[in-house]
């Protein structure tokens, strides 16, 4: 029936095993997990990479075995980008969330800024089977346990419904156990939503690495033979260093620009400064953070704070007699808009 009721007056219990997440938070602030910010697990290649990858950086050791269809790619990790920010929207809200979540594939291509051809809901399935065959061996250590066993980037997967043109509608995803420590951890940073508009596997890797070691700090330096190794590619030193100078030259990373400085290195600043010390409003306190979550539920209230402050620094920087009743006057006016920052 299509109101899904039964005689007698009750609808039936679809799940009363209760033990799936559903995705359905529209707007969620785009989220990724430290761990996977720092090492490089995904592949740059364009082709099927079956390489085996063997990394060691600062104690961290890891190893990545691809399956038949090759290691899981940086484009296949939207998918874990869009998990990771349903369920951290989730936890913000004070919601349950489990390992396994349901999503509209729909929904999935559209928030990862993806056309939704057929052949989009094709390579998504392509992109299922290469994050669940792809095997990560590790030491990282996530939520204060150090994991050393193999696992999948994603448990498992499983397209729940199709419509009648044969179109895959609904799938549900099991996240590994290490991925889902990470998320309740809150072990994320928030990324730029122009991030899924960054089309080169390279620039989507710069950036999360930019995003991971810079943030909101004057500056990050680093020897382009050490970008090189942490980002996972496996292009000579020399076809790196050209790609990173057209990355310099065409200057459109969100966030971020990039200036190679001697001594073989790149420096990347923050696009808006970032104030020195005591020049910006001071720390919000844990009361006006709370009524700020109450205005926004599911609302990252700490991203909600940067993007305020980084508001009030581009409006003029005004002297604030109140900073408190300022940033929630701010929110409120973000509430009724729905999106965007206020006029």
């Amino acid at each position: 029936m299509s109101s899904g009721t039964h005689p007698g007056g009750l609808g039936p219990a679809r799940h009363p095993s209760g033990d799936f997440f559903v995705c359905d938070i529209f707007g969620a602030s785009l989220k990724d997990d430290l761990a996977s910010m720092e090492h490089p697990l995904f592949s740059l290649s364009t082709r099927p990479d079956r390489r085996i990858l063997s990394y060691s950086h600062n104690g961290a050791d890891i190893t990545v075995t691809p399956s038949v269809r090759g290691r899981a790619t940086i484009h296949d990790k939207d998918i874990l980008i869009y998990c990771i920010s349903q369920l951290v929207a989730a936890l913000n809200a004070g919601r349950a969330v489990t390992r396994t979540l349901r999503l509209t594939a729909h929904d999935l291509l559209v928030a990862t800024n993806r056309d939704t051809s057929g052949d989009s809901y094709a390579r998504l399935v392509q992109a299922f089977e290469r994050l669940a065959g792809t095997r990560i061996t590790t030491n990282i250590t996530t939520a204060g346990e150090e994991t050393t066993s193999g696992f999948g980037l994603i448990e498992a997967w499983e397209v729940v419904r199709k419509s009648r043109g044969g179109r895959m509608v609904s799938v549900s995803v099991t996240l590994s156990d290490w991925l889902f420590r990470a998320v309740l951890a809150k072990s994320v940073l928030t990324l730029s939503r122009d991030y899924f508009r960054l089309r080169k596997p390279l620039e989507r890797r710069v950036y999360e690495l930019a995003r991971k070691h810079c943030g909101r700090q004057p500056g990050w330096h680093v020897g382009l033979a050490t970008l090189h190794l942490k980002a996972g590619s496996t292009a000579p030193l020399r076809v790196f260093r050209a790609a990173i100078r057209r990355m310099i030259a065409e200057d459109h990373l969100p966030d971020y620009r990039l200036e190679e400085v001697p001594g073989d290195q790149l420096r990347v600043t923050p696009r808006r400064a970032v104030p020195p010390p005591g020049m910006g409003p001071p720390p919000l306190s844990d009361d006006t953070l709370e009524t700020a979550r109450a205005m926004l539920p599911g609302a990252d209230v700490h991203a909600l704070e940067a993007e305020w402050r980084s508001w009030w620094e581009v409006s003029g920087r005004k002297r604030l007699a109140a900073p408190e009743r300022a940033f929630l006057g701010w929110v409120e006016k973000k509430s009724v808009k729905g999106k965007g920052a206020p006029s």
